[in-house]
């Protein structure tokens, strides 16, 4: 686990309210309208897709609200906010992003005595399909001050 601040990106961004077995569709969608739209404002994507959940669900049927987000390079969008946060850099499947990333990043941080705000990120470094194992995640969990 790293402890790190990330400071407030300049992103284009799509809300949407889903479940877990939703994202992937939603995903989809919500980036080919991101990328349309940087496309038709001029400009150009400068980092790697972010998911940011807000109140993630404890289990796979409850909603949830998910912003899909694009880094750009502009200042005239949303920013995400600065975030404090304990990070950890998953390898693998998607089917394993919960027991082998969520998970210890989670009791790392019960175990240091910090506090979870509810907010957590997910950046995709290098995405090759649900199956692959060449997938890097980097797992960011908002931290109180």
């Amino acid at each position: 686990m790293d402890i790190q601040t990330i400071e407030a990106t300049p992103v284009l961004d799509r809300r949407r309210h889903v479940t877990v077995a939703q994202i992937g569709n939603e995903a989809a969608q919500a980036y080919a309208e991101l990328h349309a739209e940087a496309h038709a404002r001029g400009l150009a994507a400068n980092g790697p897709p972010i998911f940011v959940a807000h109140a993630m669900p404890q289990n796979a049927r409850t909603a949830f609200d998910i912003d899909f987000c694009l880094p750009v390079a502009a200042t005239e969008v949303h920013h995400l906010p600065r975030l404090r946060c304990a990070s950890l850099l998953y390898e693998g499947t998607l089917a394993d992003l919960f027991t082998r990333g969520y998970q210890p990043l989670l009791q790392a941080i019960a175990e240091a005595g910090l506090r979870p705000t509810g907010e957590s990120r997910e950046i995709y470094h290098a995405w090759h399909g649900p199956e692959s194992a060449a997938n890097r995640v980097e797992i960011q969990i908002g931290i109180g001050a």
